[in-house]
């Protein structure tokens, strides 16, 4: 694999974007260095390396560096290496032993390996590795392949005591330019002091490699342009306050591997800024589009998935859990602070401030205070399965919500399970919708703005009302009450789905479907497909259970609810 793959990818959104109709503003521009073109020079390999300085870390005594050529400088004192590299050659520098207080600092303005072969390296002055430019030839638009070899080990200390007021130093791993790992080896990162990994450009990750990052002072991986991982596994573990696990000021992306993210700190305010608290956290664009993800937050005020921008699900696997309390509160305002609910932070699973599209893959979204998916524009899903719990809104969109297929399970416990506040369209799909009695629907559009709820297709399952005043092309029809805990099954022409009612919810049962379903109760759920965590079985065969009467839904003429 050419890690050029990685530009290639930003660059082909960035297009299909810009002729798709975004704002100059929305687009994701990667800076890099214009020689980065495909070719032997891309591979991360770290053969294609014109030397190779080997550095070797010892325990008990001081460091020794071999393979140095004309154009390398090294100062050692005692396991601090650092290395100048004034010349042109594409270097491999190979690492190895154990450094209990030490350090390896890189000045280049090129291309260059680090291979961690086996390698200790703890410095309780500052970062572990730290990659600068040169002061004529800047680090930035340089890549470094990290290739991972057995089992390595990096941490920083709890105070940076050694950077000079002239350069940056932000992480246990650092570097000016981008950072690429790769190889079959695993890598440990243990931050005290700042963040794990962070890039100034951008942070990648190839198949084979490990890569696990515990932070208790600062984000786990920041890449300022971007993260993407197109493969390998990695693990990442933030305890600190305000922090995140991914963090970008532009894109995140997921192209395959398995990523695991796991952030237990509480959003805080520090001198009167508010610190938030998010598995991961983009700025411009969060694209998920192969592979396996899953985010917790058990944290005041935390998000899952956090993103200014727009949200795209084209495929893969995505778990999100949040489990902690709101920051603040609607009616109380911020720890405080007087009553200043500007300060509020919902706990929200994805919360996204641009549009979400749902087209592909699994999304499984819980948060127990408040929304489990919310878009402060429009939510758009049109293949794929997602389901959302909450206490609040399970969908909650600022706009226009619709659904034209795909697989829809919105479980709220205490709120609507589909929440518009704009018009709502359902146009296709098999769609399951659970809310809260009366003031609260399952299915909810902003009749009070001007706006409606049209039913036009797909198959919906609905346990509680729809909104007031829906135009129902296709026709609904209800049944005035259903038993809790149960199997039904659903069959709308020669399509049986099998569904799991929940232990409490609005008193109707509401369906609807091309054709006018049959609904029973009580069925055995013979064999299907499990889907939407288990809620549903699709292509079931069901036998048993008691025909449901039905009558035909009206759906009013009135407004929604009572707000």
């Amino acid at each position: 694999m050419i890690v050029n793959r990685f530009l290639l990818r930003v660059l082909v959104c960035c297009a299909v974007l810009l002729f798709a109709g975004c704002h100059k503003d929305d687009i994701v521009t990667v800076v890099s260095d214009p020689s980065d073109t495909a070719g032997s020079d891309d591979e991360t390999q770290d053969t294609t390396s014109s030397r190779t300085v080997t550095v070797t870390f010892s325990a008990n005594s001081s460091a020794t560096v071999t393979g140095n050529g004309s154009n390398q400088t090294v100062s050692i004192n005692g396991n601090d290496v650092v290395v100048r590299n004034n010349g042109s050659e594409k270097v491999l520098y190979v690492l190895k032993g154990t450094a209990n207080d030490g350090y390896l600092k890189i000045y280049s303005g090129r291309k260059q390996t680090i291979r961690l072969d086996n390698v200790s390296i703890a410095n309780s002055r500052g970062a572990a590795i730290n990659i600068q430019g040169l002061s004529d030839t800047p680090n930035k638009g340089k890549r470094t392949d990290v290739v991972l070899v057995g089992s390595s080990m990096l941490a920083d200390g709890s105070s940076y005591t050694l950077t000079p007021s002239n350069e940056d130093e932000k992480a246990a791993l650092f570097s000016e330019g981008q950072i690429v790992f790769s190889g079959t080896g695993s890598l440990t990162v243990n931050a005290t002091g700042k963040s794990g990994i962070t890039s100034d450009e951008y942070v990648g990750f190839l198949d084979g490699c490990i890569v696990n990052v515990n932070s208790s002072s600062g984000h786990g991986v920041r890449g300022k342009d971007y993260i993407l991982v197109n493969g390998g596994t990695i693990d990442v573990h933030v305890s600190a306050n305000g922090k995140k696990g991914f963090s970008s000021d532009s894109l995140v992306r997921f192209n395959g591997g398995v990523t695991n993210i796991s952030v237990t700190g509480n959003t805080v305010v520090v001198s009167g800024d508010t610190n938030r608290v998010a598995g991961i956290k983009a700025d411009k664009l969060f694209e998920m589009n192969d592979g396996s993800l899953t985010v917790s937050s058990s944290g005041t005020g935390g998000k899952g998935i956090s993103c200014d921008g727009d949200g795209y699900f084209n495929g893969g696997t995505v778990q999100v859990t949040v489990t902690g309390s709101n920051f603040g509160s609607s009616g109380g305002g911020w720890p405080g602070g007087g009553g200043n609910n500007n300060r509020s932070v919902g706990a929200k699973g994805i919360k996204f401030d641009g549009n979400l599209y749902f087209n592909g893959g699994t999304v499984y979204a819980s948060a127990s205070k408040h929304e489990a998916i919310e878009s402060k524009g429009t939510v758009t899903i049109s293949g794929g399965e997602v389901y959302a719990y909450s206490s609040d809104d399970a969908v909650n969109s600022a706009s226009t919500m619709t659904i034209t297929g795909g697989y829809v399970c919105a479980h709220s416990t205490g709120n609507d399970g589909l929440d518009a506040n704009g018009n709502c369209y359902i146009q296709g799909g098999f769609i399951y919708v659970i809310g809260k009695n009366s003031p609260e629907m399952a299915i909810d559009a902003n009749t009070e703005g001007g706006f409606r709820l049209y039913v036009q297709g797909g198959t919906i399952v609905a346990i509680g009302s729809l909104e007031n005043g829906a135009q129902l092309t296709q026709s609904c029809y209800q049944s005035s009450s259903w038993n809790k805990n149960v199997w039904y099954s659903i069959t709308v022409g020669d399509v049986v789905h099998a569904f799991k009612t929940p232990s409490s919810g609005g008193t109707k049962l509401v369906v609807s479907g091309s054709s006018q379903p049959e609904v029973k109760s009580g069925v055995t759920v013979n064999s299907g497909t499990d889907i939407l965590n288990g809620m549903v079985k699709k292509d079931a065969e069901c036998t048993g259970g008691n025909t449901v009467s039905l009558s035909q839904y009206s759906s009013g003429g009135g407004g929604g609810g009572w707000w």
